[in-house]
């Protein structure tokens, strides 16, 4: 017989760490971790209040020690909450833990999938972890909401056999962020109250020297005052766009960060982002204006184009075409002539790119501008093509692989 857990922490310390909140930890018994967590176990049940009851169902795939849970009120199962094994229209990757447990991973995803559909009423809604642009999620959907009778219909692990499914999620698995190899060791040593004081405020002169000394100098502006104006040689993260996603994805681990914002509100921001990603501490800050970060230097600029302004060009002068999006993208379309390498690629290939006046794109020109502030600071005559992709497609000029 399962055991039955109380979710309510008790007078003493009990088992599992109690959270300022008054919350304990629930935690898979057979993950490594380093804090106090009350360890749960396939078909454990956790009470919550007087009706709620969670039962907590092993559904490995997304990793080998992945739980689920399904919440049962007045004995109603009414919601299961799926983590990374089933997602909108899709599942979590299996391949976060390295190649050599990637196929056994994607079998075991296939059947937890098939377990949650087989234990659950149709009825039950479905609350992932991960939703749409999730690097975790295979495949992408725009759903927001979703029962098991939805995912009935239309999730490919619950419409294809299992062959067919393991290989087409294979098939469809691209490259995903490298701060997430940080992340395992960070979950197991547990949860540390971060330091979201403001850092030590940097002057022109102390910018300057951490550019010349090799370290990331990040603009969080918008792409748009960026290419009208910057300090030479900082990198272009706006807080518009999945900013902690890519300059996680490509700093350097353990790189000192001098955060640029035009607002202490704006520091603040990318600070919490970051701390969520495992990077706890930027090393300085500076709010203001460009020309307060450059002191008596001159500002740098590049030009933004549209892929009209990219066609009309290449009638008068030869230049460099790069995209910088992922490969499953350029796979389903490209520019003829374009040079493909991957933003999270570009750090390590820069002498890849060809010489000549480079015209980098990507799907909506968010990873386009921070390519073009590498290449700028890289010494490279840059323009930012800052247009949907989509209009290159309905204008003929993307060729369609029909990969």
């Amino acid at each position: 017989m399962k055991e039955e857990v109380s979710a309510v922490p008790s007078s003493g310390t009990g088992r599992g760490h109690n959270l300022p909140t008054g919350a304990r930890y629930h935690v898979n018994a057979d993950d490594p971790v380093s804090f106090d967590r009350v360890p749960l176990r396939d078909g454990d049940v956790v009470s919550v209040g007087a009706s709620m009851r969670v039962r907590v169902l092993a559904t490995p795939g997304h990793t080998f020690t992945h739980l689920s849970y399904a919440l049962d009120d007045g004995g109603r199962q009414v919601a299961v909450f799926t983590g990374g094994s089933l997602l909108y229209g899709s599942v979590g990757r299996p391949d976060l833990l390295g190649g050599r447990h990637t196929h056994t991973l994607a079998h075991q995803q296939y059947a937890s999938a098939q377990r949650l559909a087989t234990e659950l009423p149709d009825t039950a809604g479905v609350y992932p972890t991960h939703g749409f642009g999730s690097f975790c999620s295979a495949t992408q959907s725009e759903a927001a909401t979703s029962t098991i009778a939805d995912e009935r219909r239309g999730n490919p692990v619950l419409t294809r056999d299992e062959q067919m499914f393991v290989d087409e999620l294979l098939a469809g698995l691209d490259a995903w962020p490298a701060y997430y190899a940080h992340m395992a060791p960070a979950n197991s040593a547990g949860p540390a109250a971060p330091d979201l004081s403001t850092p030590e405020r940097a002057d022109a002169d102390q910018i300057r020297k951490r550019l010349a000394d090799g370290e990331w100098v990040v603009d969080l502006r918008n792409r748009l005052a960026l290419a009208a104006g910057h300090l030479a040689g900082t990198l272009n993260f706006g807080l518009d766009g999945s900013f902690a996603t890519y300059l996680g994805w490509l700093i350097p681990w353990g790189t000192p960060l001098t955060l640029l914002g035009e607002t202490p509100e704006q520091i603040a921001e990318a600070q919490r982002d970051l701390v969520r990603i495992g990077i706890d501490r930027p090393a300085v800050q500076a709010t203001g204006t460009p020309e307060d970060w450059a002191g008596s230097g001159d500002l740098a600029t590049f030009p933004r184009a549209t892929f009209a302004d990219l066609v009309k060009v290449r009638h008068h002068r030869p230049v460099v075409m790069l995209d910088v999006r992922r490969r499953l993208e350029w796979a389903e379309a490209h520019l003829p002539g374009a040079v493909h390498i991957p933003l999270h690629d570009l750090l390590r290939r820069l002498d890849e790119v060809p010489d000549g006046e480079v015209w980098v794109h990507c799907a909506a020109g968010y990873r386009a501008s921070i390519a073009a502030s590498i290449l700028a600071a890289a010494g490279r005559h840059v323009v930012s093509v800052d247009d949907d992709f989509d209009t290159a497609r309905a204008a003929g000029i993307a060729t369609l692989t029909g990969a």
